[in-house]
């Protein structure tokens, strides 16, 4: 009495008067067993012959491949209990993604294929958001708690749609979800987000998690408030019951405002200036300082070369050279932001007299170069949107080849338009639309509907453009503009990430509501003092550093130790490649060599990634084939351990005749000031008396000579966490 034609045949005697419809009720059981998700039907040639669109982002082609592909084998309405579509599912037939309907789930699928597979009509409520019970909770320790997720329709009414709703979490460390929507909060404090999606809809439930312990409120009411980063930032501490570590002694801030400004490590002697100095405000007189050096201009433009930085084997040399010297000189003359993305988006003209011009030569397609302008200056990762609505955001194809038509009309002629690998010349310049030769450019059409589309920003409607102005143009002001919700939040989120270790948002350019902002209201703040300030990326910087956040010890205490996303801490980051090998050359005194750079040239102005560097490879210098943006990691591997010990280049900078070890080995200094001058150069303070006893110890030992010691302390401290690292 429990086969599939009883069960048939008794569902159709109690069905309701309304039969389950294609895209209101099946779809969403697709969706929530993972039928259509990447790693099933949903993948690009679908699985087995039997393909599904992501996340069911196109019904009209999921209805067509269940009832009429395959010469319609998938459904069977007069026999509902035998079609594939319903045994394949339930495992009554050999599945290879298993069992995955049961229950109501399983009835829902029979009695919609025995009512004749319906559609929802078009004049049927449409879904219009999804919301949760509680879109903010706190959790102790340990507890759980049950999301309840609710679908909203165009005539007002809802629906508990828990069942079939789909769960994240951002930080399961923190608070993990079940498939049911069950979340479990971890044995740590902190705070995650619990991302629930239905169809194409989602919402965001915010975790927090604060220590168990009250922290007296006097406590937070007398932290420093230096400027208003330091408001923001206790005040989540004070959420979490968390407590700030020491501030950082001088030695530590000293080196880390250098690192952090200039990317390079202070001289003894301004070491010992810097800490001899009674002044109060001599930490704010640092960063000015800093500021106005010309390293600024090369170390901060080495950043950018990251995210900009053309492929020179298609390129050519010259005009990734032109791109380089653009972007140092961008920052030598400290120019505003905003200026600096306008001209990039908007570049036009020669790639050998506009450096700006580059990014068109080497990203082609409007495509192309919708991901990249979209994610390096919005913070809008619209990869995903490409092929399918995103499924994490509210992005669809529409929108990502809306905003790809203001790229459309590109026009370019050259060498680089038949043999871009050549480094000839290349113009580029506004199209007519037609895509002929003689004026370039062209339409961008939808891959589906072919339909021709109209630049139209993000979140905006479609722009109508004279043929006379350049789309890009319209694009620049608008991602500029003051009242752009992503413009200024994506760059001052970048360069915190930069001062202090990580992100509000992390990824720093991955902004969207399923990613929450661990402190939304120091991103507003920021954001809204960079507009201020006119979009000074110096002033940002100065800002920061001068906050009493900025000035924390790297040092946990008993509260804040799990603390990786609040800033109760200094977090330590590991130094870039360039800076870790200028570093080297300036405490063995010996500089490196680089091709196609003058002797005496430091890493931080190389200009290309085709010059050879091991070192520079090892410590994570992008590949040169790599497309850009290139963000680099800051892990640590054994490749990087191993260089440090074994490098025969560090080895010859030790030992090298001309070179510090050797000097100092030479001079009339006793072991002790060699000591103190060596530590001061490597790690920009003085050593403490244990270290001292230590290190002069290796000049007492037998058949050591003087230089030997020297050379051995030297290489030592290159291979010590606190040398590669930045407190």
């Amino acid at each position: 009495m429990n086969s599939p034609a009883f069960l048939a045949f008794a569902l159709a005697l109690a069905a309701p008067p309304t039969a389950p419809t294609f895209e209101r009720d099946i779809q969403p059981i697709l969706t929530r067993h993972g039928c259509n998700a990447g790693a099933c039907h949903g993948k690009a040639r679908g699985q087995n012959g039997f393909q599904l669109s992501l996340l069911a982002y196109d019904h009209e082609f999921d209805y067509r491949a269940i009832t009429a592909e395959a010469r319609g084998r998938r459904v069977f309405p007069a026999s509902p209990e035998s079609s594939l579509f319903f045994t394949k599912p339930t495992g009554r037939v050999p599945h290879g993604g298993g069992k995955k309907l049961s229950g109501e789930d399983e009835r829902t699928v029979l009695r919609w294929i025995a009512a004749g597979c319906p559609r929802t009509p078009a004049d049927a409520p449409k879904l219009v958001k999804i919301s949760v019970d509680q879109p903010s909770r706190l959790m102790a320790f340990r507890e759980t708690k049950q999301v309840v997720v609710s679908a909203h329709f165009s005539d007002g009414s809802t629906q508990d749609v828990t069942r079939h709703a789909a769960f994240s979490s951002s930080e399961s460390v923190y608070a993990s979800v079940n498939a049911d929507g069950l979340v479990s909060a971890g044995p740590i404090p902190g705070e995650a987000a619990i991302m629930a999606r239905y169809m194409e809809k989602f919402a965001v439930c915010t975790v927090l998690i604060p220590m168990p312990a009250a922290v007296p409120a006097d406590v937070y009411e007398k932290l420093p408030k230096l400027n208003f980063i330091d408001a923001h930032v206790w005040a989540k501490l004070r959420k979490l019951n968390l407590t700030p570590s020491e501030v950082a002694n001088d030695a530590t801030y000293h080196r880390r405002a250098f690192l952090d400004v200039i990317g390079r490590l202070p001289t003894p002697d301004e070491t010992r200036t810097f800490l001899a100095d009674k002044s109060p405000k001599k930490r704010e007189s640092l960063i000015d300082r800093l500021l106005q050096r010309p390293e600024y201009a090369d170390f901060w433009a080495n950043k950018w070369t990251d995210l900009l930085r053309p492929n020179a084997y298609h390129v050519g040399i010259k005009a990734t050279y032109n791109l380089d010297q653009w972007l140092r000189e961008s920052f030598r003359q400290n120019k505003p932001y905003d200026q600096f993305v306008r001209e990039l988006i908007g570049a036009k003209g020669s790639t050998f007299t506009n450096g700006a011009v580059v990014m068109y030569r080497d990203r082609r397609e409007p495509a192309e170069l919708t991901t990249m302008v979209s994610q390096l200056f919005l913070g809008v990762r619209l990869d995903c949107a490409k092929c399918h609505h995103h499924p994490f955001e509210v992005w669809s194809q529409d929108d990502f080849y809306s905003f790809a038509a203001f790229f459309g009309r590109i026009g370019r002629k050259g060498q680089g338009i038949s043999a871009p690998i050549s480094g000839g010349e290349e113009v580029v310049y506004l199209g007519d639309g037609t895509g002929g030769r003689k004026r370039g450019g062209g339409s961008v059409k939808h891959p589906l509907t072919g339909q021709e589309m109209i630049p139209t920003p993000l979140l905006g409607k479609p722009l109508d453009i004279a043929p006379e102005t350049d789309p890009r143009d319209l694009l620049a002001a608008w991602a500029t503009a003051p009242e752009n919700p992503f413009f200024a939040k994506v760059i001052v989120n970048r360069v915190w990430a930069d001062l202090m270790g990580r992100g509000i948002v992390d990824p720093v350019d991955d902004l969207r509501a399923t990613n929450p902002p661990s402190n939304p209201e120091l991103l507003d703040a920021l954001a809204a003092d960079f507009r201020k300030n006119g979009c000074d990326l110096k002033k940002v910087i100065r800002t920061i550093t001068a906050s009493y956040a900025y000035s924390l010890s790297t040092t946990p205490n008993d509260r804040n130790v799990a603390d990786t996303r609040n800033y109760s801490r200094h977090y330590r980051q590991r130094l870039r490649a360039e800076v870790l090998l200028d570093m080297a050359s300036d405490i063995t005194a010996v500089p490196e060599k680089f091709d196609a750079m003058p002797p005496g040239s430091r890493a931080m102005e190389v200009w290309t990634a085709r010059s050879g560097s091991i070192f520079l490879d090892s410590f994570g210098r992008p590949d040169p084939n790599q497309d850009p943006p290139c963000e680099r990691t800051t892990d640590t591997t054994v490749v990087q351990a191993l260089h440090l010990m074994n490098s025969p280049s560090l080895h010859r900078k030790v030992t090298d005749d001309a070179g510090r070890a050797a000097l100092l080995a030479k001079s009339s200094k006793p072991p002790a000031e060699i000591v103190e001058e060596l530590y001061l150069w490597a790690y920009s303070r003085l050593p403490s008396e244990p270290e001292k006893a230590k290190a002069i110890h290796r000049f007492a030992v037998k058949d050591i000579t003087r230089r030997q010691a020297t050379e051995d302390l030297l290489w030592a401290m290159m291979n010590t966490p606190e040398f590669a690292f930045k407190d």
